[in-house]
């Protein structure tokens, strides 16, 4: 195969297309149709980000899967090449910095002071309290008025109140912590709003991590505070690894519940086969389809080329960003046939949603319990839930890094 020299395809940045890219308003469930036409003809190409800088994205899953495996490529946001999400998430880089956005050795250092609290034993401890909490919202939904918005009701609770469990933060702060999440994941968020958010939260942290120091509990920030105390990390960033934990622990799974919900509502033979088994492995499967389908993290994963990479036809330069569609990666049909079409019982579990190698994401286990604890109870406690508001009213989050909708009105 020849391979493409970068810098003979080098194009005007002008001329160069917009990412992310816009979606179709009558198919909000799938990748932008560009991205489509990207992995089909030019799967490793050059797209313009909101600060005019060009790096390469990649669209192909089997090209994902080797990159994100690869030594070569960086997670370090501190690279001037770095292809930053928006300008809240750059502000947040200079403000705030976590294990994610680190390489090894410093990377699995850190990682591995909370890796044990995400085990997939202990995630599996959880799951009764997890089921007593989404019994207990769905009781008080049945108990309110019709219709009733089911991601304040019930999509964003549930991973709230277990992530606060989890953590050791107190559930009555869940406005003032997910107002400040969501201000640092919208795209239109100004700098200076989301210094603002960032330094509301961190101090926040920064408190509950000095209760844990003078009043340790069983939860994992008071185990932070003991490594804190034994000098094997600072104050400060154990404020920060609680934030990152604290955001990332809600918003992913409060927008799979509630865009998962809303899929299967726009698929009833779907959902009437996952609502009829009380098989556990195909609860299990349908999980893993709705979040290969769906995968809210729809801004990509953002890398550095620390060498040369020959890759699809075409060499990475050492130095350039990188940006892997793991949602179009998802949609690929050399590794899911028929990758438009939703299937729950698909073996999809080697999907790109949680990321791939080194740096996947952590949480997946306890974000794989919650989605199955609600999708194996909800529509069987309420089996005739329905939208109360048409498809094209409803707000989509096209603003947001994670993907989802601002509010799901329901009845039943």
């Amino acid at each position: 195969m020849t391979t493409t020299s970068a810098r003979a395809t080098d194009t005007p940045a002008a001329q160069l297309p917009d990412y992310p890219m816009p979606r179709t308003a009558r198919c909000p469930f799938d990748p932008p149709p560009a991205l489509h036409a990207l992995q089909d003809q030019a799967p490793i190409s050059r797209v313009r980000l909101w600060d005019g800088s060009t790096p390469w994205l990649v669209t192909r899953y089997d090209d994902m899967r080797a990159l994100l495996a690869d030594p070569r490529i960086s997670s370090e946001d501190t690279h001037p090449q770095f292809p930053h999400q928006s300008p809240a998430l750059k502000e947040r880089r200079r403000e705030s910095r976590t294990f994610i956005s680190m390489d090894d050795p410093e990377h699995a250092r850190l990682r591995r002071m909370v890796t044990a609290a995400f085990s997939i034993k202990q995630v599996e401890a959880l799951r009764p309290a997890i089921q007593k909490i989404v019994d207990g919202l769905i009781d008080a939904m049945l108990a309110g008025p019709r219709p009733v918005d089911l991601v304040q009701a019930f999509a964003l609770p549930v991973p709230s109140l277990v992530v606060c469990e989890l953590l050791g933060v107190p559930y009555a702060d869940h406005d003032f912590f997910q107002a400040n999440s969501k201000a640092l994941l919208n795209r239109g968020t100004t700098p200076q709003q989301a210094r603002s958010a960032l330094r509301q939260l961190a101090g926040y942290l920064d408190r509950v991590v000095g209760d844990k120091l003078a009043h340790p509990a069983d939860d994992l920030l008071s185990r932070l505070a003991e490594r804190v105390r034994a000098g094997e990390l600072s104050r400060h960033e154990a404020a920060d690894m609680g934030m990152l934990l604290l955001i990332a622990g809600h918003e992913t799974t409060a927008n799979m519940i509630a865009l998962g919900t809303l899929a299967l509502l726009q698929h009833p033979d779907q959902l009437g086969r996952l609502r009829e088994s009380d098989d556990l492995k195909a609860v299990a499967s349908a999980v893993e389809e709705l979040l290969r389908y769906l995968t809210v993290v729809h801004s990509g994963r953002r890398r550095v080329a620390l060498e040369d990479i020959e890759i699809g036809g075409v060499t990475i330069p050492a130095g350039d960003g990188v940006v892997l569609a793991n949602d179009i990666g998802n949609r690929d049909p050399a590794a899911f046939p028929d990758p438009d079409r939703l299937d729950i019982g698909r073996a999809a579990r080697h999907h790109l949603a949680f990321g791939f190698g080194v740096h996947q994401c952590l949480g997946q286990p306890l974000a794989r319990v919650e989605l199955q604890v609600v999708y194996s109870t909800l529509y069987r406690r309420i089996p005739t839930l329905k939208l109360a508001v048409d498809l094209d009213e409803l707000p989509f989050k096209h603003d947001s890094g994670v993907y989802g909708v601002y509010e799901l009105p329901v009845t039943w």
